[in-house]
């Protein structure tokens, strides 16, 4: 029998390439900002600044990967492991390594487990969902495929990393975060038993550059990319918190609210069971 070596597209790959790119580079800026914590804490809080926009930096990253993978229709098991290697990286060791770094100094023991429970949370999820498409098998089988069980571990590091920026933001010229930091260690067991979850959760992935809008609402979602970059101290964290608290409210609400919402955004259409990962 002769085996077909796996082909590798160029731009979704090296989309995930940046992805990675950016969860390593966070995880350098973590560790010298610990470096940096004892002798300089105004030095140590601008390195995990810098490692938060990464972290929401790879966001992006994996964001554009899986789009421009089934724009060209260059959706491939090589692309969907690579996906996966990054999003370890990226979206469950920095977040990890960022909350273990700023709480470390209260809860050295606890803080380690509890970032260790996200970190393999999160790599379980991934290969979780690695196997279901490896087995041609669906994410969820609701709306044709076009939800995620559980919440995805991206956009669990983009509500970690948010709600630090935004902590970051209210103690600004102070050495510490104060007691609001106490707040990052429960969230990151509650993001790993949502990563595990049964709420169902809509992919978007069906938004790419072929996706159609009317004007006033293409206008609304303008005016809401804006806002969100004139305020991007506190505007990602509730963009993500809302994404979160949709999928409580989510069984909630018919049919018709349901897709009046999803389709605002742009959800249409079914997934690839080789998609990459998430």
């Amino acid at each position: 029998m002769n085996e077909h070596p796996s082909k590798i597209y160029l731009l979704p790959n090296l989309m995930t390439a940046g992805n990675l790119f950016c969860g390593f580079t966070a995880t350098l800026k973590i560790l010298e900002g610990a470096l940096l914590q004892s002798t300089n804490a105004d030095a140590a809080a601008d390195r995990f600044h810098e490692a938060i926009w990464f972290i929401l930096g790879a966001f992006v990253f994996d964001f554009l990967d899986g789009r421009l993978a089934r724009l060209g229709g260059h959706e491939s098991s090589f692309g969907r492991e690579f996906d996966s290697l990054a999003d370890v990286v990226s979206f469950g060791v920095a977040p990890a390594l960022l909350v273990y770094r700023i709480v470390l100094q209260e809860f050295r023991t606890a803080c380690w487990i509890i970032a260790l429970i996200y970190l393999a949370c999160g790599a379980l999820r991934l290969a979780r969902f690695n196997t279901a498409s490896a087995n041609h098998e669906r994410e969820s089988t609701i709306n044709g495929g076009k939800n995620f069980t559980g919440f995805p571990i991206p956009a669990a590091a983009g509500l970690i990393a948010s709600i630090t920026l935004f902590l970051l933001w209210l103690a600004e010229g102070e050495h510490h975060l104060g007691k609001w930091k106490f707040v990052l260690p429960p969230l990151l067991l509650f993001l790993s038993f949502m990563m595990f979850s049964r709420f169902q959760y809509p992919s978007f992935k069906a938004i790419n550059w072929k996706t159609k809008k009317s004007i006033p609402r293409f206008l609304v979602i303008f005016l809401v990319l804006i806002f969100t970059a004139m305020n991007y101290e506190w505007m990602p964290a509730v963009l993500f918190l809302a994404y979160l608290l949709y999928g409580f409210l989510r069984p909630w609400l018919s049919r018709e609210w349901q897709r009046e919402i999803e389709e605002e955004i742009g959800e249409e259409g079914s997934e690839d069971p080789t998609e990459q990962a998430s």
